[in-house]
C-alpha cells in the first residue's frame, strides 16, 4: 500500500467512526431513556408500596438487575420490562426463561459479595402503556 493510500485511509476511518457513533447516539437515547424512565416508575411504585432501594443496575459478567430492593429482612431482585404495546405480547411474557436463568445468576454473583444470605426473591415489574402507565408487580414471579 502506497504511503498516499495510507494517508487517505486514516483520513477516512476516523469520519466513519464519528457516523458510526452518531448512528449510536441517534438510535439509543429513546430506548435507553425509556428504560431509566421505566426503572424510575417501578423504583417510586416499590418504595410507595414500602420497600427501600439497595441498589440500581447492578451489573456483573453474567448479566444486569434492575433494581435491589429490602422488604423487611430480605431482598428482592426486581427486573423491570416497559412495553409501549402489547401487539407483541406484554411486559410481562417478555421475561424468558433464558433471562430468568441471568438474573438468578448475577443474584448470586451479588450474595456472595455480602455478609450472610438474606432470604430472597425475585420479582418483575411489568410497565406498559402510555402515561398514565399500567404497572403490574408481580412477587416471587420465579425461582432461584
Amino acid at each position: 500500500m502506497t504511503s498516499a493510500r495510507r494517508q487517505a485511509r486514516s483520513r477516512r476511518q476516523p469520519k466513519t467512526r464519528r457516523i458510526n457513533e452518531m448512528r449510536g447516539v441517534l438510535n439509543r437515547p429513546t430506548s435507553v431513556a425509556a428504560g431509566a424512565g421505566a426503572e424510575d416508575i417501578a423504583c417510586t411504585h416499590l418504595e410507595n408500596s414500602g420497600l427501600s432501594l439497595v441498589e440500581r443496575n447492578y451489573r456483573c459478567p453474567a448479566g444486569e438487575i434492575d433494581l435491589i430492593m429490602r422488604d423487611r429482612d430480605g431482598l428482592v431482585f426486581v427486573e423491570v420490562r416497559y412495553r409501549r404495546h402489547d401487539a407483541f405480547g406484554s411486559a410481562a411474557e417478555s421475561v424468558s426463561s433464558a433471562k430468568q436463568s441471568r438474573i438468578v445468576t448475577t443474584a448470586a454473583h451479588y450474595l456472595q459479595r455480602q455478609r450472610g444470605e438474606p432470604p430472597c426473591r425475585f420479582d418483575v415489574v411489568a410497565i406498559g402503556g402510555e402515561a398514565p402507565h399500567r404497572i403490574e408487580w408481580i412477587r416471587d414471579a420465579f425461582q432461584g
